[in-house]
């Protein structure tokens, strides 16, 4: 017989999960106000030539881990979903950490950038995971909300974790700033072994059910629409401090403080998102993905002045993080037995638009078209994400509309089989 938890230890094994999202935002996030002092470091020959195209090039860091997280979600999801989700958890947060401190003792570029891929492999798997037993912890009609809990440490990360540990970059060394990330990584791992109930996988899954997620049109099309909506924000995101210094013309202790406006539009958003998410969440994807364009035009207007570039950067904080959760809540109504892998998979769609985001922000800045130029590209990436999330709700009207069908007339329909084979 299960007992039942105290409410006490079902908030204490949600702060634990959290902790680790906490983690995940600090070790992706904290290259971006980082980038100049990476890349003066791993390619100081380029930054001494040309510093905006080593400055591009040091986003390929940003990209590798976005790859990793890419192909490490689905991956592991599907072989993971028999296994104690516990068990699990502690594995991938132990992974987290390892990971990170090879990212910040790697002596070469090459060799960081092999280190953030393979940091990045439990990523969507831990969010996955975490996102079930939240959900468990939370009851019946609070899926959103327990999806947004356990990103709530992402988000969190960015208005403390990120700026605080990028200043602590700025101040010493961007690999110190990594090992920082290491110690959380660490505690979570320790929060988790005390304080998250046990929890078993789910004993009929096979990789070949949860791959079945993969022959649903709807699936693919909320993950194309994730991942567009989310390479909008990131690539902005990516290149936030040349944005303050470059466009706005402020001194670089400022990206610290346009994080943290980054950071507390991204909370915000987050559990907004959740909330919205339980009452429709292709309602709230349509919803937010409007939110998002006029967030980006607001920045893209208004970038050089200094209002015009706080209240942007958090608007589009808020839109594109409310959007994770409306998301991830969508690809668990259109998966049908491929919950592990819905609840993971999401990421992979999401850091894939980082990784798009991060190249395409780039490329147009080594291009020559200036800093404020990601903006614009974020704003056109929302356009086919908007097409495919309408694509989606199509095939899942058309599908609902079918099974009414099938319902109201089922005798019907065998009545008029049978008068043709009669005939």
């Amino acid at each position: 017989m299960t007992v039942p938890l105290s409410p006490t230890r079902v908030r204490l094994a949600l702060l634990a999960l959290a902790l680790g999202g906490f983690g995940i935002g600090a070790t992706e996030f904290v290259a971006m106000g980082l980038l100049p002092q990476i890349a003066e470091n791993l390619l100081p020959a380029l930054t001494a030539s040309d510093p905006d195209e080593a400055i591009a090039r040091a986003g390929i860091l940003i990209s590798a881990y976005a790859a990793g997280v890419v192909v490490g979600a689905p991956t592991i999801a599907v072989f993971a979903a028999r296994f104690p989700r516990k068990g699990l958890l502690l594995v991938l947060a132990a992974a987290f950490t390892v990971g990170t401190l090879a990212s910040a003792v790697a002596p070469t570029f090459e060799l960081v950038v092999v280190a953030r891929f393979v940091a990045a492999l439990p990523h969507g798997a831990y969010f996955g995971i975490a996102a079930l037993v939240a959900a468990s912890l939370m009851g019946p009609g609070k899926r959103g909300q327990g999806i947004a809990l356990v990103l709530s440490g992402l988000t969190i990360a960015n208005v403390v974790g990120v700026p605080a540990i990028t200043f602590l970059g700025q101040q010493t060394d961007w690999r110190t700033a990594y090992v920082a990330v290491a110690v959380i990584f660490a505690l979570t791992v320790v929060a988790i072994l005390l304080v998250v109930p046990r929890q078993p996988g789910d004993p009929g899954a096979t990789v070949r059910r949860e791959l079945g997620g993969f022959t649903r049109p709807a699936v693919w099309f909320a993950l194309l629409t994730g991942a567009l909506g989310f390479g909008g924000f990131f690539a902005v995101y990516t290149y936030v401090a040349p944005l303050v210094t470059e466009i706005t013309g402020l001194p670089i202790w400022v990206v610290p403080i346009a994080l943290i406006a980054v950071g507390v539009g991204m909370t915000v958003g987050n559990f907004l998102g959740g909330r919205l998410a339980d009452r429709g969440a292709l309602r709230a994807v349509f919803l937010l993905f409007g939110v998002l364009v006029l967030s980006l035009l607001l920045l893209a207007l208004t970038a050089p002045t200094i209002p015009g570039l706080f209240a942007g950067l958090f608007a589009v904080g808020l839109a594109s993080s409310a959007i994770s959760p409306a998301i991830q809540t969508r690809l668990m109504d259109v998966a049908g037995e491929s919950q592990t892998l819905a609840a993971a998979v999401n990421h992979s769609a999401l850091n894939l638009g980082n990784s798009l985001g991060a190249f395409v922000g780039g490329a147009v800045i080594a291009a020559g078209w200036g800093y404020l130029a990601p903006t614009w590209i974020g704003l056109a990436l929302c356009a086919p994400g908007i097409l495919f999330a309408v694509l989606g709700g199509l095939v899942t009207h058309g599908e609902a509309k079918r099974r009414r069908s099938s319902d109201l007339a089922p005798s019907g329909a065998r009545a008029a089989v049978g008068s043709r084979e009669d005939g």
